[in-house]
């Protein structure tokens, strides 16, 4: 057998292979043979068909045999002796039909197209400058802090002394049916807390349902908008029965000791409290900075290194990502259908996220071999019993789902990138720098039109 590869691009090679013919001819010889053995063919004794005659009526099936045996070894064989690691399935191209139509008589020529890695030349890695900038923790941001502690420690209680106001919380059974819609099924809805005027309450029912007490009964009709956050009620006219079973204010504890005391054992004041929130938030922004820190590392690592990227892989990784906008838009009940959406601008900037992906992670990978990097088998079980403990799960429902994506090897893979990112680190110029607001960050989630 003949091979020549030729560099199409620096990720994809074509393989040009050459079997010979009397490779073909043996081959040939034997299934032509097996077929004469099993064949029933008119005018001779079952198994005594000539071999001409065989050929003739079994041409196709025969052909097909030959190519079925002889192709995907004579691709493997292409494949590793240019020692290539394809990305994917060969894709093979025969080229001489006189080869096929006279099988044994001519070489079989065939080129094989194989997708791979780029070559990666890695320029200069250590000695990078960086900025660090850290978010300067001001009173307002332990205010807030202080202020959702206490939200989570509000209590509701009864309102008996007048009718319900905006912020009260009504609770209520809802009976709703369609007066455009007379076949869909009826809402009925028991016991449900509605915060008057708060997120996701429509304007009619705060409207219908201010001044309510307990045991009162209401009737009205809500007309839902286009773009309400209920698909199933978006755009739809309702026509509701709530019956009040209660009306509750929320109170919110009184800002001292007793209720600092309240959080935890280790709290002893109000002023404590604020003391470890303070710490809390500081060590938060560190985290955040050291992170921004290491982003511009690899900003400037990938900015430095031009290479091209396979693109089987880089369309894989975009649609990992945008299978996750999909999930995310679900989640905050947005409908990924939705025809105003603007699918292909959202792709397109996934596209350019992913091959950036693409591009840092090939880099680290290639420093952590320069540098020897290595990940021991107790790194990764260590690193499991962490996702496990975030996540919530047993190691073993965590190594379930890790093998859906490539098992252990992923989880080394990533600890063997995160120790090269560590090194890039180590060997950076770091400065500090005064904190600047940043401008917003743009949602994946695409654009109306």
């Amino acid at each position: 057998m003949k091979t020549e590869i030729k560099d199409i691009s620096p990720t994809r090679k074509q393989i040009d292979v050459e079997i010979d013919a009397a490779a073909v001819r043996t081959v040939y010889d034997r299934i032509s043979d097996n077929y004469a053995k099993a064949a029933s063919v008119p005018g001779f004794r079952p198994g005594h068909a000539p071999r001409a005659v065989v050929r003739t009526r079994f041409k196709d099936q025969i052909r097909t045999e030959v190519l079925r045996e002889l192709l995907p070894e004579a691709v493997q064989q292409a494949v590793e002796e240019h020692k290539l690691e394809p990305l994917g399935e060969p894709e093979l191209n025969l080229e001489n039909s006189e080869g096929l139509d006279h099988l044994g008589q001519q070489p079989i020529s065939f080129n094989v197209s194989v997708e791979v890695l780029p070559e990666i030349k890695l320029g200069k890695y250590k000695g990078l400058e960086v900025a660090r900038s850290s978010r300067p923790i001001k009173d307002d941001d332990v205010d807030r802090v202080i202020e959702s502690l206490r939200e989570g420690s509000a209590t509701l209680e009864p309102v008996e002394d007048r009718g319900a106001e905006p912020n009260d919380t009504v609770t209520a059974s809802f009976h709703g049916t369609f007066p455009n819609e007379p076949d869909a099924e009826p809402i009925k809805v028991e016991d449900v807390d509605v915060v008057l005027g708060g997120e996701g309450v429509v304007q009619e029912i705060t409207d219908q349902l201010t001044g309510s007490r307990a045991d009162d009964e209401k009737i009205f009709t809500v007309n839902y908008p286009p773009d309400f956050s209920a698909k199933g009620l978006a755009g739809k006219e309702v026509a509701y029965t709530v019956k009040v079973s209660a009306v509750r204010i929320k109170e919110l504890p009184e800002l001292d000791d007793e209720w600092a005391q309240s959080l935890g054992d280790e709290i002893e004041s109000l002023a404590q409290l604020r003391t470890k929130i303070r710490g809390d938030l500081e060590q938060q922004v560190k985290h955040e900075a050291d992170n921004k820190m290491r982003g511009a590392l690899i900003r400037q690592l990938v900015d430095a290194h031009e290479f091209e990227l396979p693109e089987r892989l880089v369309e894989h990784q975009t649609e990992h990502r945008l299978e996750s906008v999909v999930r995310d838009m679900i989640g905050q009940g947005i409908d990924p259908r939705n025809p105003e959406l603007q699918w292909d601008k959202a792709r397109e900037s996934l596209k350019e996220q992913a091959s950036y992906d693409l591009r840092s992670s090939l880099l680290l990978e290639h420093i952590a071999g320069e540098e020897k990097l290595e990940v021991s088998e107790q790194e990764v079980e260590d690193e499991i019993n962490a996702i496990a403990d975030a996540s919530r799960q047993s190691a073993d429902q965590v190594r379930a789902i890790l093998t859906k994506q490539g098992g252990e090897r992923s989880i080394a893979g990533r600890l063997r990138n995160r120790k090269a990112l560590d090194l890039l680190v180590e060997n950076s110029r770091v400065t500090d720098e005064e904190w600047k607001e940043p401008d917003e960050s743009k949602d994946d989630t695409p654009e109306q039109k």
